[in-house]
């Protein structure tokens, strides 16, 4: 039992240890971030630069958040990588002060003024909205669709569509990091890719639709599948399908109206 005691304990110094130059890590992070947006403002060459290192430490929280026990880390880690993936249309102002939100956010967990175990939905939304896609002049409107889709064209064309309605929009590239990320955020609506690598979109969709935390999270599939698929009679009734082509617009705007966001 003493062996045991001991080893458990030096398990726990281990990850204090980890979890304590994870911390670190942020800081230095947080430190030359800060310093890499005061120079873009008087350089606008070095914004690249900034956006750059916004992206390392987007993965650097997307790696580890979760493993140390630090979660809403890696949600928004996952959040600052999104965001980071598309601003070729974004102005430089919009940028430099967009990533200072974030890391005002990620500065106040990593220095425990925002608890470890905080509700997540409103930590996520109290950060900016992505702008890839829409004119600088749309009103951000206070809801949340979450795409379970893989990077593309098609994203792109359905961010887009929502962001241009005024939608605040996450990209998750995979189900299974998507499935805590639903369940911790709960986002206004989910839609999800019939095809996704590992576990499917279908998959996904059916176990939302059951759990208990999550059957109330609206969700619909986007798919090129024939609709007398067998795979597709295995979703409820209730869960609007998108199909891709020609339809496409008409199915996304059922699916919004079906679901109450218009």
């Amino acid at each position: 039992m003493g062996a045991a005691r001991q080893n458990g304990s030096g398990a726990e110094v281990v990850l204090a240890e980890m979890r304590q130059e994870f911390l670190d890590e942020i800081a230095d992070f947080a430190r030359d971030l800060t310093l890499a947006l005061d120079t873009a403002r008087r350089d606008p060459e070095a914004l690249a630069a900034a956006i750059r290192l916004g992206q390392r430490l987007g993965l650097a929280l997307r790696g580890q958040g979760e493993t140390l026990g630090l979660s809403p880390l890696t949600a928004l880690g996952l959040r600052l990588g999104d965001y980071l993936s598309e601003t070729r249309n974004v102005a430089p102002s919009l940028i430099l002060g967009d990533l200072e939100r974030f890391l005002e956010v990620i500065v106040g967990v990593s220095e425990g003024r925002i608890a470890p175990d905080t509700d997540q939905g409103p930590l996520v939304r109290r950060l900016p909205a992505k702008r890839g896609f829409a004119p600088a002049e749309i009103e951000v409107r206070d809801i949340e669709v979450m795409l379970v889709m893989e990077p593309g064209a098609q994203t792109h064309y359905v961010e887009r569509e929502l962001q241009q309605c005024g939608y605040r929009t996450a990209q998750i590239g995979s189900t299974f990091e998507a499935l805590p990320l639903i369940v911790r955020t709960n986002p206004d609506m989910v839609i999800v890719s019939a095809v996704m690598p590992g576990l499917s979109g279908i998959d996904l969709v059916i176990g939302l639709t059951a759990m208990p935390q999550t059957r109330n999270v609206p969700a619909a599939l986007i798919t090129s599948l024939d609709p007398d698929s067998d795979l597709l009679s295995l979703l409820p009734k209730r869960v609007p399908i998108i199909k891709k082509g020609a339809s496409f617009g008409d199915d996304l705007f059922r699916a919004l109206d079906s679901l109450f966001l218009i």
